[in-house]
């Protein structure tokens, strides 16, 4: 495929701005956002509607939501080859998943995975945004006319239905109404693992600090929370399912550097866990360090962000407006 072919396609992906950003994060979004600014329409976005499925406080979701987007920058996301805008600002998002709510079947949202692990920790009150999250999500990537989603693992499964409503939509109202999208995975470190469960993927919310990384962390204590990861029994560093620990490591350290984890096994033979940990420890501050410090610098330039985040919103408006009147005009809704 050709890069000018490649250009014409519209990627889009976001990040929950709910409390800070974590490595996985990082690894599994961000690094390949600016890996493909060059050679895609790439939309970027803070969703801080899909963040108050659970309560906010209301100054740090809007805190948040502006050290997301400089974080975006700070990563190498250039305003100027992506639209970089916030969720809330774009109200056809809102909009369009009230009209795909309506095309939606209770039973394809009770089988999404994440509401079924989400909604067992949300207790009795389970709140309906939980349920619908998945909607919300399939309005975010139709509007753009999307070609492709870059995504981890986890979130596969609502690629699929958003796919899934699309295809029902045409078939109802015409084949040209939406544009069925593709999930894209990045072969590693589309799923980083916590690093005191490692069966469990590294999350914002996780209620142990050294669980994860934050993209805001110092230094030392990137150092600390590595080398108190959570390995595994016996001392032979391999790619192995059953050491998910090691295999966490290894990952990191590849999505890193570009290695391929069977090249970085090799380098460790005859060594210990102590030097898996210290050196992706190192190779996480190295990561870290410089983004950290520009992401500090450009949340404080907040008329800076205000600028970029009004011409990003006026852009995804114009965009996101266009398909919402083609679909107010085929299911025959007055605008």
């Amino acid at each position: 495929m050709t890069a000018p072919q490649r250009k014409n396609q519209v990627m889009l992906s976001a990040v929950q701005p709910s409390n800070k950003l974590t490595i996985g994060n990082y690894l599994g979004a961000l690094k390949n956002w600016v890996h493909h600014q060059n050679d895609f329409d790439c939309w970027f976005f803070a969703v801080n509607l899909h963040a108050i499925t659970v309560r906010q406080d209301p100054k740090e979701l809007r805190e948040q939501t502006y050290r997301a987007v400089a974080t975006y920058i700070a990563a190498g996301i250039q305003p100027e080859n992506a639209t970089l805008f916030v969720q809330s600002q774009v109200p056809e998002h809102a909009e369009l998943a009230w009209i795909l709510n309506c095309y939606s079947y209770m039973g394809e949202l009770s089988r999404m995975t994440q509401f079924k692990d989400k909604s067992q920790k949300a207790g009795e009150n389970i709140p309906v945004g939980l349920f619908t999250y998945p909607v919300l999500m399939a309005s975010d990537i139709l509007l753009y006319d999307t070609d492709l989603v870059p995504v981890g693992a986890d979130q596969k499964q609502h690629i699929e239905l958003t796919r899934d409503l699309a295809i029902r939509m045409n078939n109802l109202y015409g084949e040209d109404l939406f544009k069925v999208p593709q999930p894209m995975i990045p072969p590693v470190g589309a799923k980083i693992m916590s690093l005191q469960e490692p069966t469990a993927k590294m999350s914002k919310s996780d209620p142990d600090p050294n669980a994860s990384v934050f993209l805001s962390d110092s230094d030392d204590q990137i150092r600390k929370k590595i080398k108190r990861a959570v390995t595994d029994s016996g001392s032979e560093i391999a790619d192995d399912d059953s050491k998910p620990g090691v295999k966490n490591l290894l990952t990191i350290q590849s999505a890193i550097t570009g290695k391929s984890i069977a090249e970085i096994v090799t380098s460790y033979t005859g060594k210990q866990y102590g030097h898996l940990k210290g050196d992706t420890a190192e190779l996480v501050v190295q990561a870290v360090s410089p983004l950290r410090n520009e992401a500090d610098r450009l949340y404080q330039e907040r008329q800076f962000l205000e600028q970029v985040l009004a011409q990003g919103a006026q852009k995804a408006r114009e965009r996101a407006s266009q398909t919402l009147k083609r679909c107010y005009d085929r299911i025959g809704l007055l605008r």
